[in-house]
């Protein structure tokens, strides 16, 4: 199945001595050192680039389910306001989810470079828009993501679009945040990764419980940052800076 894919965009990263923390890093930013031969080996140039191509068949069969819902809840999909709504929600669904078609551990592979640095790497404030498997309805919010480096890292861009690669999907905040630390890891091999997700849930704010101002946080560690308390208390205080 074909779906929409995004291209991101941000400002260059600032150092601390003991970390490297960017706020939505530089896509083109170069780094030093050479590519390490994974990184030849899995780069693709069509991983994340933008597209607006919706399967057809699959965009024809997503209407025609809207076009009944519609019915169903005592609409008429013939009024003005309403003819192109069953096309338009299907082209937003695809794109919505479009995560399951690519590859977060390909992307990640397409920029890893042989590097000595040994510090804490922390990419913070990664805006989030996922959708809620229990009622389709969005959940939003900032994730922070950190890594030690274990004799390679990765480019800084690509944290972000592992990020959105795991949104774009039916999620449960508590797995998407699992998933960001596991890809990582497994990619990567380093000595710790932290994730940390506050996110705003419509299905808790505009029906359910109703609340309007609570917010949910959850985190997933791994090596160092479960080890270290040092390490971990770096982390927090940085993405509370």
């Amino acid at each position: 199945m074909s779906r929409a894919s995004t291209r991101w965009c941000s400002a260059r990263p600032t150092t601390t001595p003991s970390s490297t923390v960017a706020n939505n890093p530089d896509p083109s930013a170069s780094r030093p050192g050479g590519a390490s031969d994974l990184a030849t080996e899995f780069a693709s140039p069509r991983l994340y680039e933008r597209s607006d191509v919706y399967h057809a068949e699959t965009t024809d069969q997503l209407a025609a389910l809207t076009e009944r819902q519609l019915e169903l809840i005592g609409e008429d999909p013939a009024r003005e306001g309403l003819l192109k709504t069953p096309e338009r929600v299907a082209k937003a669904w695809q794109f919505l989810t479009h995560g399951y078609g690519l590859d977060p551990e390909a992307i990640l592979r397409s920029a890893l470079f042989a590097e000595d640095y040994s510090q804490m790497v922390l990419v913070k404030d990664i805006e989030v828009y996922s959708l809620c498997e229990h009622h389709a309805l969005p959940f939003f919010g900032k994730a922070h993501v950190a890594y030690i480096p274990n004799g390679h890292i990765v480019g800084l861009s690509k944290i972000p679009r592992v990020v959105d690669v795991f949104a774009r999907r039916l999620q449960v905040q508590e797995r998407l945040t699992l998933q960001i630390r596991d890809a990582i890891d497994a990619v990567l091999k380093p000595e710790g990764v932290a994730v940390v997700i506050e996110a705003q849930h419509l299905c808790m704010m505009m029906r359910g419980a109703e609340k309007q101002n609570s917010h949910t946080t959850t985190s997933a560690m791994s090596g160092v940052f479960l080890d270290q308390p040092d390490t971990r208390a770096e982390f927090m205080r940085l993405i509370s800076g």
